[in-house]
């Protein structure tokens, strides 16, 4: 009986083994399946089979005439290998540097590059443009693009590269930005250009931020460690790529533990420009500026001090700036200039007088821009920084007058009056609040020094 069950199996292998070589891709498959399954059904499969101490054991070689290698490293050879790489353009670059900062090592786009005008006008000695290269396996050039935006036209450039079977080629072309929103936050632990550094804020929007808050926080004494700041602002972008940075739409600093909110809102009632508000809807826009400067450091605020060439302690009746030979002076308010030209210790010197008997002094300037007599408005330049007059190095002395007394040119700013949002505007803008609030809280909860 044994014997019997013994040719039984024989037959039963020999059968089975015709069967796989009828139908391989079959069997595995269903094989394939039945390990997938999971161990319930392998559990059920291992009770079912015979005693393996009772089956025969035998050595079966069988030649597996598999698909040739060779065909599939032909089809990956025809998937070639691309690699891309971005940089930006430096004012140093000639052709060489620029490859090879970008991964590229070829002698013929580098001897195109060096005699294409239009590569050599977009490229070879510019700074700050977007550029992406694509290069194969062997480290050649297959296609280099380069995109900037000269003019605040709502438009950029796009300089293409490509080689094709008779070389390379360009094109130049003429394209749309596209706007987009971005978000940031960061912390102030040393200053605020580090902070927004680290928040990979582009220059143009920490100016914003500054400028818009200047009539509430003097960022060259007030700032505190810890201070934080969320902003909202417009990106121009060419091909996904942020190429210029746009206004900013909404932004709060939190200076000594005290918010400051900030909302960009054009009313559609009233005629005119849009302007910066408060989320309660006063204007941020004041008569005066706190700064005839942007950013330049206090050196001497209003109050005694001990004069460097009198030798004596005497009332410092103004702020001074330190400040580069050259630096733009601005007018802190519209007025009319009542002097312009040179005054005993003050030097080159200008007068605007604005309403109310207030007149504010510009001193020690190198180079004056206007004339006695002429308008000017808020923010206008009218000269240059110098060390002209009774100064021990170039700066700018700068003073508030009221009525011919001095007042503290820090405080007037803060003082001056705002106007509110039009009452027939009001509806509309409160909606708007409403949803900058939204933003600013969840810029608010990204971590500090990001930017998204």
């Amino acid at each position: 009986m044994k014997h019997g069950l013994n040719q039984a199996v024989e037959l039963c292998v020999a059968r089975a083994t015709a069967f796989i070589q009828l139908y391989p891709k079959q069997i595995t498959a269903a094989i394939a399946a039945l390990l997938i399954g999971g161990t319930g059904a392998t559990f059920a499969v291992a009770t079912l089979a015979p005693d393996a101490s009772d089956l025969p054991v035998r050595t079966v070689v069988e030649v597996v005439q598999s698909e040739s290698l060779a065909a599939y490293g032909n089809d990956i050879s025809d998937q070639a290998m691309r690699l891309y790489r971005t940089e930006t353009t430096r004012s140093s670059d000639t052709a060489d540097t620029l490859l090879k900062r970008l991964g590229v090592v070829d002698p013929q786009a580098a001897a195109f590059l060096r005699a294409d005008s239009q590569s050599q006008s977009a490229l070879l000695g510019r700074g700050g443009r977007n550029v992406t290269a694509e290069v194969n396996a062997q480290q050649g050039l297959e296609k280099l693009s380069a995109r900037w935006s000269p003019n605040d036209d709502g438009t950029f450039k796009r300089l293409t590269i490509e080689k094709t079977a008779g070389g390379f080629r360009a094109r130049t072309e003429t394209l749309p930005l596209v706007a987009n929103t971005r978000l940031a936050s960061g912390v102030i632990n040393s200053s605020l250009f580090a902070a927004t550094d680290d928040a990979r804020l582009p220059d143009s929007v920490a100016t914003q931020v500054a400028e818009i808050f200047a009539g509430d926080i003097d960022f060259h004494r007030a700032l505190r460690k810890g201070d934080r700041f969320s902003v909202i602002y417009e990106t121009l972008e060419g091909d996904g790529e942020p190429l210029r940075a746009g206004r900013v739409l909404s932004a709060e600093f939190v200076n000594a533990g005290k918010p400051f909110q900030a909302m960009w809102f054009k009313d559609p009632v009233a005629a005119g420009k849009g302007a910066y508000y408060t989320l309660g809807g006063e204007s941020l826009r004041r008569a005066f500026l706190a700064s005839p400067l942007e950013f330049s450091r206090v050196t001497s605020g209003f109050k005694m001090r001990f004069h460097p060439i009198l030798q004596t302690w005497r009332a410092h009746l103004g702020v001074d700036y330190a400040a580069a030979t050259g630096t733009p002076v601005r007018t802190v308010g519209d007025g009319v200039v009542d002097f312009a030209g040179v005054q005993g210790g003050f030097g080159n010197v200008v007068m605007v007088k604005h309403r109310n008997n207030q007149t504010t002094v510009y001193a020690h300037l190198s180079r004056i821009n206007v004339k006695k007599g002429q308008a000017v408005s808020q923010g206008q330049n009218i000269g240059a920084v110098g060390a002209t007059g009774w100064a021990t190095g170039p700066h700018l002395h700068f003073e508030f007058r009221v009525n011919g007394a001095h007042q503290d040119p820090l405080s007037i700013a803060r003082q001056s009056e705002s106007i509110p949002v039009s009452p027939a505007a009001k509806p509309i803008f409160e909606q708007a609040a409403a949803q900058v609030r939204s933003q600013l809280a969840s810029a608010a909860q990204m971590l500090p020094g990001s930017a998204e």
